[in-house]
Order: structure tokens, then sequence, then C-alpha cells
């Protein structure tokens, strides 16, 4: 039924479970998978003039890039278990668009990801669930 997954993991507990989702779904489809995770710009995590803080950009950057490094060989590591071809990759950008682009990108026909399931207020200042969910040219698994 689908061919190509994509799971998209922030590396969260919560995101384990969709992660594990995927691959199950996976090896049993016989189904390529690939894994995004993404790190959002530093200009989004700044208001104001970014040179205002004294926190180097690079650091912030090294960093990011060393956590999406840790959360991806994880994933990989799962998959090899799994039997499931795998490929991973970091985007720099925010969530919801950074999976769309990727599911875009390397053709993929399912996007499995994990959702809070927050309400209110909550749920529509931060849901990347959600926006996917609008944007997403392919079915989406939610897993909570």
């Amino acid at each position: 039924m689908f061919a190509h997954l994509l799971i998209a993991t922030d590396g969260s507990e919560l995101a384990a479970k969709a992660e594990t989702t995927g691959l199950c779904l996976a090896k049993r489809m016989g189904a390529r998978m690939s894994v995004v995770t993404a790190t959002e710009p530093w200009s989004a995590m700044t208001i104001g003039d970014p040179s205002a803080f004294d926190f180097p950009i690079d650091d912030f950057e090294a960093a990011a890039a060393r956590r999406a490094a840790e959360i991806l060989a994880r994933v990989s590591e799962a998959a090899a278990q799994f039997q499931v071809h795998c490929e991973t990759v970091h985007v720099v950008d925010f969530p919801a668009e950074a999976i769309i682009a990727t599911a875009k990108a390397r053709a993929c026909d399912l996007i499995v990801m994990a959702s809070h399931g927050r309400r209110g207020l909550k749920g529509m200042l931060g849901s990347q669930a959600q926006r996917v969910l609008m944007l997403s040219p392919v079915p989406v698994l939610i897993c909570r």
C-alpha cells in the first residue's frame, strides 16, 4: 500500500512511539523509510536584533547538529534491527515546513509523526502535527 514512509521525530519519548510505529509499518509492508528531524533556525529563537545576544550562533548550530545526529543515529540503529532500509535527514527549518518539504523531495507516500493532542490555546499556538495535517499532500498517521 505504501512504498516510502517518512517518520518525523524530535527525539522525544512521544516521538519514539511514532518511530516504532513507522518501523513496524515499513517492515510489514516492505517499504523504504526516511527519517527527518528539524531544527528551528536561530532567527526563530530571537526577538529583535540577533547581535544583542551573547550566545554565538555557531555554537547553537553545532549543538543542534550534534543533537540531530544523535536522534537520527538512534533511529537508524532501530531500523537496522528491524531490517528496514532507512535514510536520514536533518533540516534547519520550522518543523512542519521541514516535514512537508522532505516528504515532497523524497516522494514519500505516508508521513508518520507524534502529537501531544493539546487542545485550546496551547494546541492552536504550537501544534506542528496540526500544521502538517493541513498542508500535507500525502496521508499522515498521527501517533499519541
